[in-house]
């Protein structure tokens, strides 16, 4: 972006010290969108004092962010949002210059290794043996637990050059290769657990109205590709008192999904005392848990 008058005044002014006066052009600046970062990024490099080189960096990421809110508003009102285009923004938040096409391109690499090694006659469970062996001894991904509170497990760009994530990263990583590869696995939503359940369609082919009876197969822990029945999972909703089971045997809806990983990254945040960013991701939880009720029925 070229200097203009204004854009020339207003930084000059960012280093005032009147609080107000700063706010005024913080949100002048806010209204020149992303293209009023590599002036940012210059006025930085030449400037000494780093408590106006912090309100440079903080002025930065506010554009980033609000970039981030914009993106994030089109992604869950458009009408079929992709999930791992939804992993992509949740990782923007902390790489808002994350190279998309290089993470897209390993993503693909992966969906062709699995690919060649799927066939017709698979069993559900040899398909499911075939992702993992792929996924967690080929690629060696390894889960970490939701508990010890890392943000930077859920990051999937982080997970593709770390091999390293929780149940949400890998698990999006899973689930976007499933739903390319016509895998018929979903995520479900079990209390304090994210699982997925292999959902098989069975059809009467007597009756020409049969629309099919989904049955779950078996459940799967991203974390590791540990493999559970309904009988352990029956087990657990004991243990913890669950109640209204039917409801955790539904397949999540990939806004569901993506909200669920931002609630968890928020109370991440929180345990580590980082409260600005815990509000930033409760402000994009926001955005996508307005439309929550209507997507679920209009998918009922």
């Amino acid at each position: 972006m070229k200097h203009n008058k204004e854009i020339s005044a207003l930084l000059r002014l960012i280093d005032d010290p009147d609080h107000e006066v700063f706010d005024t052009v913080a949100d002048k600046l806010l209204h020149y969108g992303r293209e009023i970062i590599p002036n940012l990024e210059q006025l930085w490099e030449v400037t000494i004092d780093q408590s106006v080189q912090e309100r440079i960096e903080h002025l930065i990421h506010r554009v980033h962010f609000q970039d981030l809110q914009q993106e994030l508003y089109e992604w869950s009102h458009s009408k079929t949002p992709e999930l791992l285009r939804g992993a992509i923004l949740v990782a923007k938040y902390q790489f808002p210059d994350l190279n998309i096409p290089s993470l897209l391109s390993q993503f693909d690499k992966i969906r062709r290794n699995i690919w060649l090694e799927l066939n017709n006659y698979l069993t559900p469970l040899e398909q499911v043996n075939v992702f993992n062996s792929i996924l967690y001894n080929y690629y060696k991904l390894q889960g970490h637990e939701l508990t010890e509170r890392e943000p930077k497990y859920f990051f999937i760009n982080q997970v593709l050059e770390s091999k390293q994530g929780n149940s949400y990263s890998i698990g999006v990583l899973y689930l976007a290769l499933c739903e390319l590869l016509d895998i018929p696995i979903f995520a479900v939503d079990l209390p304090r657990q994210f699982v997925f359940a292999y959902i098989d369609t069975l059809h009467n082919f007597f009756s020409p109205d049969d629309e099919g009876v989904q049955q779950i197969q078996f459940y799967i822990d991203p974390t590791n590709g540990m493999v559970y029945t309904q009988k352990d999972v029956n087990a657990y909703l004991r243990k913890i008192n669950a109640n209204d089971r039917e409801q955790y045997f539904v397949p999540l809806l990939a806004k569901r999904v993506i909200y669920k990983m931002l609630e968890e990254l928020s109370l991440c945040y929180r345990y580590r005392r980082e409260e600005q960013k815990a509000e930033e991701i409760q402000e994009l939880m926001r955005i996508i848990g307005g439309q929550e009720s209507d997507s679920n029925d209009e998918e009922d």
